[in-house]
């Protein structure tokens, strides 16, 4: 059994027995008055222990553990965590305004939190397949390069044929102007760029030899440009998710302290 494979079965072993153990407990204890505050204490410890996280990332020269094992609790904790809400709500919905908008955080957070499981987990396999590695800084230059480099190929001194000229600005200029077709690289759809070729292949026909070997050219650039496209679309995602669960996580933090004071107040006032 390799090393990812342990740390799965490690992980899920945990996760399905704490579960359990979690649901257990809330069959016998349910009853009691202080239950809800109870798994009220445990979410806020939980939501806490995942909030670090972050922190170590940013403190990697502290001896804090290795950050491969803080993934891997920050993953299952937060699977137990969704549970533990559930089973403090008691699996009802929320009441009130105040507990809509808590409820709505901690599913924003938790959605966020898988989808950046998803992606963190696919899309770096997928990048590998497409070209080699790309600095998600340089690909504006390397898009203009790109671009200059189409456009030297159609409008330069050397060009001659109106037909092309006329092609690369309706159809390419575009294309090479700016980013293309985010949400179908996500999809891992090339249709777009067969639509191109197709187009471009339409052209031969009334290309001399001279045209030939310039069309040639242009189908390398542009399965150069969609790669590029491909690159900044998949990386892209990987750095917004965070800028989204990062934000939402401190503002459920604030939300959930909130909510301990608004407890504790109106407890006492009952009391």
């Amino acid at each position: 059994m390799n090393r990812f494979r342990r740390q799965v079965f490690v992980g899920l072993f945990s996760l399905l027995a704490a579960s359990a153990a979690a649901l257990e407990c809330r069959q016998r204890f349910m009853g009691l008055p202080y239950f809800p505050y109870l798994t009220g204490w445990a979410l806020l410890a939980a939501i806490l222990i995942l909030a670090l996280y972050n922190m170590r990332k940013k403190l990697p020269f502290l001896p804090l553990g290795r950050s491969e094992h803080w993934l891997q609790i920050h993953i299952y904790l937060g699977f137990f965590t969704t549970l533990l809400f559930g089973i403090h709500l008691n699996f009802h919905p929320p009441q009130g305004g105040f507990d809509y908008c808590l409820a709505g955080l901690f599913i924003l957070v938790s959605a966020s939190g898988v989808f950046g499981l998803f992606f963190s987990r696919i899309l770096p396999r997928r990048l590998a397949t497409r070209g080699g590695e790309v600095i998600f800084e340089n690909i504006p230059l390397i898009r203009n390069r790109l671009r200059t480099e189409a456009e030297n190929i159609v409008l330069g001194k050397e060009a001659k044929s109106s037909v092309l000229a006329g092609f690369y600005v309706v159809h390419l200029a575009p294309f090479f102007a700016r980013p293309k077709n985010f949400w179908l690289h996500l999809f891992e759809s090339r249709r777009p760029l067969a639509a191109l070729l197709a187009m471009l292949e339409d052209q031969r026909r009334f290309a001399d030899a001279i045209d030939q070997e310039k069309m040639f050219r242009l189908e390398q650039l542009m399965c150069q440009k969609d790669g590029l496209d491909y690159h900044r679309a998949l990386q892209l995602t990987l750095k917004t998710w965070l800028f989204v669960h990062i934000p939402l996580t401190y503002g459920l933090l604030i939300f959930t302290v909130w909510h301990i004071v608004l407890v504790c107040a109106f407890s006492r006032g009952a009391a």
